[in-house]
C-alpha cells in the first residue's frame, strides 16, 4: 500500500495529493497516466509522494489536460515551483512571474532568466543548500522553468547590465563559458530583451557589493530586490526603491551602449573561451594566406582584399 502523505505538509504534497484524486477518479494507473504525460508510471509515483523532482509547467500542463481537470494543477504549480527555492527569493520569484518590466544588475553572475542549463549546474551545485544530485537538478529544472515567460505572449521587457567580471570569470570552465556567451548573444537578438556591460574602468559604483532587480509590476509600482550570496531583501518602500531604481538607471549610463556591449562579449567569446582546436583570427588568416602561397594563389591584403598576381611582361 502507498504509504499516505499530509498534504498540508508542503505544496508539493497538495499536489501529489490531488493528483492521485483525479487519476483515481479516472480510473487510470500510474503507468497508463504515465503513458499519457509521455513518462514513465514512477514519474507519476513520485508526483504522488511528493518526492523528487517537481513538476516542471509543461508535465503540469499535460496532467491537467488529460485528467480533465480544469486547470487546478495548473493553478497549484506556482506554489509547487517556488519551493523549489531559498526562502528569501520566494516572494521576489513570485512578483517578477508578474512583472511586466524586469531590470537587473549582476555583479557576479549571468542572471537567471538567461542561464544555461550547464552554466546553472554549476552555480546551483556551489548552494550549501544542495545535498544531492536530485535536489540539484530539481532546482536547475525550476530555474529553466521561469526563462520560458520570456518568449510568451505575456513576455516582460528584460534590461540586464553585467559586470564585466561576469564575463570574464570561467564558470564551469571554457566549454561552459562558451555556451554560455552564446546564449547572451542570441538572447539580446530578442525584441524585448537589452543587454549591457559594465566595464572595469568604471571602477566604483552603488552596486558594487552585489547584485539588484528593479521589478516594475502590471499597476506601475516598482518593487527592488538586493541579492548577496547567501542572503537577499525585498524593498517595496516607494522611497526606497526610488533610491534603488535610480542607482540602476545610473549604472545603465556608466555601462557600455548595447551594440558596443554585444562587440565587447563576442571579442571575450573569440579571445579567452575560444575552443582549443579552433585558431583564433589573426591565426586563421596567417594560415589561409599560407596555403595560398602554397597553391601558387593570391596573398590576402591586410584589410581582407586580395592583391593580384602580377602578370610576366611580355
Amino acid at each position: 500500500m502507498a504509504k499516505a502523505i499530509d498534504p498540508q505538509s508542503s505544496m508539493a504534497a497538495l499536489f501529489g495529493s490531488r493528483l492521485r484524486k483525479l487519476r483515481d477518479a479516472a480510473g487510470l494507473t500510474q503507468t497508463e497516466v504515465g503513458a499519457l504525460a509521455h513518462v514513465v508510471g514512477s514519474r507519476i509515483a513520485q508526483l504522488e509522494r511528493a518526492t523528487g523532482a517537481k513538476p516542471t509547467l509543461e508535465l503540469t500542463r499535460v496532467l491537467d489536460r488529460e485528467l480533465v481537470a480544469d486547470e487546478l494543477l495548473i493553478d497549484l504549480w506556482p506554489y509547487v515551483y517556488r519551493e523549489a527555492f531559498p526562502d528569501w527569493s520566494q516572494a521576489f520569484i513570485a512578483y517578477s512571474a508578474r512583472a511586466r518590466v524586469i531590470r537587473q544588475y549582476s555583479s557576479h553572475a549571468v542572471p537567471g532568466l538567461l542561464q544555461t542549463p550547464e552554466y546553472a549546474r554549476v552555480l546551483l551545485s556551489m548552494g550549501h543548500s544542495l545535498r544531492d544530485a536530485e535536489r540539484l537538478e530539481e532546482r536547475v529544472a525550476a530555474r529553466l522553468d521561469r526563462q520560458v515567460r520570456l518568449t510568451g505572449p505575456d513576455r516582460p521587457e528584460l534590461w540586464v547590465v553585467l559586470d564585466e567580471a561576469v564575463l570574464r570569470r570561467p564558470v564551469g570552465g571554457a566549454a561552459v563559458m562558451r555556451g554560455q556567451l552564446e546564449r547572451l548573444l542570441r538572447m539580446a537578438e530578442e525584441p524585448n530583451i537589452t543587454v549591457q556591460v559594465l566595464p572595469f574602468d568604471q571602477g566604483a559604483h552603488g552596486a558594487l557589493a552585489g547584485s539588484l532587480s528593479v521589478l516594475v509590476m502590471p499597476d506601475g509600482t516598482e518593487i527592488a530586490y538586493t541579492e548577496g550570496a547567501h542572503h537577499g531583501q525585498l524593498t517595496e518602500e516607494p522611497e526606497e526603491v526610488e533610491q534603488f531604481s535610480l542607482t540602476y538607471h545610473q549604472l545603465t549610463a556608466m555601462a557600455l551602449p548595447p551594440l558596443m556591449s554585444l562587440d565587447l562579449i563576442r571579442s571575450v567569446l573569440e579571445a579567452d573561451y575560444r575552443a582549443a582546436s579552433i585558431p583564433s583570427r589573426s591565426d586563421r588568416r596567417r594560415l589561409a594566406q599560407q596555403q595560398l602561397q602554397q597553391r601558387g594563389g593570391r596573398r590576402l591584403r591586410a584589410g581582407g582584399g586580395r592583391i593580384p598576381r602580377r602578370r610576366p611582361r611580355p
